[in-house]
């Protein structure tokens, strides 16, 4: 019979699966209710496997793991949690974890996976030295996210293709398992090339020349960036990329796994230039040009006594908008505010150089600043609530998708028939989950568009475009 000590904060948990374990007379459970009291017990008294939930106050089952690793136990041990995202799994594994377990509602069906869950832990003691359990574990951390995903192992062969992958990337997973020589990329790019998954050992230049702009990337860790693709149907879409390694309980790399999404709603454009090792990567949301404004409009804004202030403005504008040069038009804007920095307009297209040069820090300075010197002008807050917005989607972050929400909401207020600003605030709900509110906007702006009503926020540079 084999010891185990099951710990978790759940009493109604633990005298379950301890009634469980005594019927199948496989296994005696030692139950404790926190990681603290099981490091206690754990210097007295040994165990075949420890089952430890992720979702514990003061010392969660990460924690828990890296203390006793750290100590030299070597204890099969299996992570039992209720979080649904493959971070947490990998972070499981990556850590020395033996399987992790998501929480279903079936404790009888609980107890089974955990039994046979420990028994292949015991049998193998390390994962890796068996390949079918290597194989299987890297498989149910793909199945356990609900995020599009997919793993290879070290030879670059598919071991893992989930289902939200088959529906993003209308490619079963029969088509997939087993495929290398880079097959998976053709749902995504229309040809066999070289992923995010394959480059997270690459350095930053050998990935912007696969034509990646990278978001963020840690030492060891996962690596976000950003790219454009080709669908099955011949249209192009944006992509957004999460890679990360996976290593055994040795520290020996096993597999990579990749996770991708849909962005095109948000980057309506992304323009990498890969031809050159300085290539500069571009992000932008595409804005429609608009009739000239009245005359005498840019006076009101810019002033008339600012001459060389406007004619610095006319040069980036120009510049931006013709010429696609976002580094000069910097330079003319810069110029522009140095001799007075209390103009909105040129804040609000500095900041869009900027976000096109995937400056979004300074983006986002600069969208702030427009604002703040004129608050209720729906042009500049429409920029920001953009930018917010891409913050949010690419770093997954609810905090700024909030912001830009609230933002965008401001402009609704003063435009109720801009049909943009609809579409905004519904996929930045969409982002953040919440799919019945994402759906009240969506539809909102569907109906202006079939009314024939939607008003148009007309950029002020156009007035300079020659």
């Amino acid at each position: 019979m084999l010891s185990v000590l099951l710990i978790d904060d759940e009493p109604a948990l633990l005298e379950v699966l301890r009634l469980f374990s005594e019927r199948s007379r496989e296994m005696s459970v030692h139950t404790t209710q926190s990681a603290t009291e099981a490091l206690k017990l754990l210097p007295e008294k040994s165990f075949d496997a420890i089952i430890v939930d992720y979702d514990m106050p003061e010392i969660n089952g990460i924690e828990f793991l890296k203390i006793i690793r750290s100590e030299g136990n070597t204890t099969p041990v299996i992570i039992f949690t209720a979080a649904g995202h493959e971070h947490t799994a990998i972070e499981a594994i990556n850590n020395g974890a033996n399987f992790y377990l998501k929480k279903g509602e079936d404790p009888q069906m609980q107890f089974r996976e955990l039994s046979s869950m420990v028994k292949t832990a015991v049998e193998g003691k390390y994962l890796g030295k068996n390949l079918g359990s290597t194989r299987r574990i890297i498989s149910d951390m793909i199945n356990f996210s609900s995020e599009p995903g997919f793993a290879i192992d070290r030879e670059g062969k598919v071991v893992a293709w989930n289902a939200s992958m088959e529906q993003l990337a209308d490619t079963p997973a029969d088509d997939m398992i087993e495929k290398g020589d880079y097959i998976y990329a053709v749902p995504f790019f229309g040809r066999p090339r070289k992923m995010l998954v394959n480059l997270i050992f690459e350095p930053d230049d050998e990935i912007k020349r696969e034509k990646y702009m990278i978001v963020s990337r840690v030492e060891k860790g996962p690596i976000i960036a950003v790219t454009r693709g080709l669908k099955k149907d011949g249209s192009e879409w944006t992509i957004w990329s999460k890679a990360m390694p996976v290593y055994d309980g040795q520290g020996n790399f096993i597999a990579a796994v990749e996770t991708l999404r849909d962005i095109t709603a948000t980057f309506k454009d992304v323009v990498i230039q890969g031809e050159t090792q300085d290539a500069v990567e571009q992000i932008t949301a595409a804005a429609s040009r608009q009739t000239s404004k009245p005359s005498g409009f840019i006076d009101k804004i810019l002033g008339t006594s600012s001459g060389k202030a406007t004619s610095f403005y006319k040069e980036g504008v120009n510049l931006y908008a013709e010429e696609k040069k976002y580094a000069e038009a910097v330079v003319a804007f810069t110029k522009a505010l140095e001799i007075d920095d209390k103009l909105p307009h040129v804040w609000n297209d500095l900041g869009l150089c900027y976000r096109e040069m995937g400056d979004n820090k300074s983006a986002l300075t600069s969208f702030l600043r427009a604002v703040e010197l004129a608050p209720e002008n729906p042009e500049l807050l429409f920029s920001l609530g953009e930018t917010l917005e891409m913050i949010g989607v690419l770093y997954l972050s609810n905090k700024y998708l909030g912001s830009a929400i609230q933002t965008f909401k401001l402009v609704a207020n003063q435009m109720p028939n801009n049909a943009d600003v609809w579409n905004h605030i519904g996929i930045c709900y969409k982002e953040m989950g919440q799919i019945e509110e994402s759906k009240f906007y969506f539809d909102r702006a569907r109906d202006i568009h079939i009314w024939k009503k939607h008003t148009p926020i007309i950029p002020t540079r156009d007035e300079f475009l020659l």
